[in-house]
């Protein structure tokens, strides 16, 4: 199965930069415009100008923004504001975060992973990917040949011996801590005891990997891999465009965090509300919950978890209540889904959400995706609607891992935004360089 394989990691140099909270950046994909800019003032050598550099208007194909950055990343190489580690090693990588009231702490192991392509089982997707971002994340790589964040993945673990191993304070090294945005703390260690680091690769021989977040940037490797091979002819397989960062999350960890991505939409014709108030009769049972009662979320909450039915909440449709659908026949809404997707796709919260209420009820299709927005937290969606920001929101439960690796294990992709790992993992902590 997965093939793991130690490293030796490139991180800033603490002397050159200074306080390392001030150079990690958010994951490309979360970078908003105005962060971009805090970003860019946050420091010099903030990793936002290797992960996401800026768009330029005399941008060419000879001098870009992925140019710059491979020029810049060469530069601060020179200059050891970015150093490598000594010998190769497995890093643990221990994320503190909050969520609401509640602190956690997610551990992953920082490893080089043997690229396989998704027909041979072993690396399992969850998602589908799209065109345009998958671009700019070919282009970044071929022009800095350098894996710039990891990718998020998870696996089944069941050794006590490794579990040892990475509690053990006397077989690793702390290589630095810093804090991150919204109160993060980062603490990343190092392994590099022969038979530590043996038997934690050896641990992942009969284990397939998840992607939780990185599908892009997985798919941007293996284009990637196929074009060096096609220049060099010859490989021998160990070269180390074969390989792809992959921080590696258990299942079981209590800091593995899946918020639920509500929909909310906007720009929609009364008419097509008032629609679908009588429409949904069809298909749901339907009840009214009064949010100015007390305690009433943690009822809604309750009602939610209880019974096998697929069950879901509007708010919008009745003034300042929540609306609360339970699915009268499984059959009749899986005659709505596209027939290739398996039983479990079907059963799903969100497919019942996408496929028949949005699509079917409603009537949207890819086109509108302007009007739908996302959000991963319950109480910003209901104000959102409160402040007539939006029209409706569709308040849609957690899909827990096993969901996700049931869909991964028949070859099947959930529906797009199906899922939020939280918080992402930052980008510039830890970066593999493939030269």
């Amino acid at each position: 199965m997965a093939e793991i394989r130690p490293f030796r990691a490139v991180y800033y140099n603490e002397e050159k930069v200074g306080d390392l909270s001030s150079v990690v950046c958010p994951p490309y994909d979360i970078i908003t415009p105005q962060m971009e800019e805090e970003l860019h003032k946050r420091n010099l050598y903030n990793f936002i100008r290797i992960e996401n550099n800026r768009l330029m208007p005399q941008d060419s194909e000879n001098d870009n923004r992925y140019t710059r950055s491979a020029e810049l990343l060469g530069q601060w190489l020179e200059q050891e504001v970015l150093i490598n580690a000594k010998k190769p090693a497995i890093y643990i990588h221990d994320h503190y975060f909050n969520n609401g009231d509640m602190e956690y702490m997610r551990r992953g192991l920082v490893v080089r992973v043997r690229l396989e392509e998704w027909h041979k089982n072993v690396v399992r997707p969850h998602e589908g990917t799209l065109a345009g971002a998958k671009k700019d994340r070919i282009s970044l790589l071929g022009a800095l040949k350098t894996n710039t964040s990891p990718i998020m993945s998870m696996y089944e673990g069941d050794s006590e011996e490794v579990a040892a191993i990475l509690e053990n304070k006397k077989l690793k090294k702390l290589l630095f801590k810093l804090d991150g945005e919204d109160g993060e703390r980062h603490e990343v260690w190092q392994i590099t005891g022969t038979a530590s680091v043996k038997k934690i690769c050896e641990s992942f021989n009969d284990k397939p990997l998840y992607i939780a977040d990185g599908h892009h940037r997985y798919e941007s490797a293996l284009n990637f891999r196929h074009e060096q091979s096609v220049i060099l002819k010859e490989t021998t397989g160990e070269e180390p465009f074969n390989f792809v960062m992959m921080t590696l999350i258990d299942f079981n960890d209590p800091g593995l965090l899946i918020l639920p991505p509500h929909r909310l939409l906007r720009g929609l014709p009364e008419t097509k509300i008032a629609g679908l108030r009588k429409s949904l009769k069809t298909f749901f049972s339907v009840e009214i919950a009064s949010l100015s009662k007390p305690g009433e979320w943690q009822r809604v909450d309750s009602w939610l978890k209880t019974g096998r039915e697929i069950k879901l909440v509007i708010f919008g449709l009745a003034g300042q209540n929540l609306t609360l659908l339970t699915l009268k026949n499984a059959a009749v809404a899986e005659k709505m889904m596209p027939q290739f997707h398996s039983r479990i796709y079907k059963g799903m919260d969100v497919s019942v959400v996408d496929h028949v209420i949005l699509e079917e009820l409603l009537g949207l299709n890819s086109k509108d995706e302007v009007k739908i927005t996302y959000n991963y937290d319950r109480q910003e969606a209901v104000d959102g609607v409160i402040a007539k920001e939006y029209q409706l929101a569709f308040i849609i439960n957690p899909v827990k891992w096993k969901t996700i690796k049931s869909i991964a294990d028949v070859g099947d992709r959930m529906p797009r935004k199906s899922t939020y790992f939280y918080p992402k993992l930052p980008s510039g902590v830890i970066i593999n360089r493939l030269v």
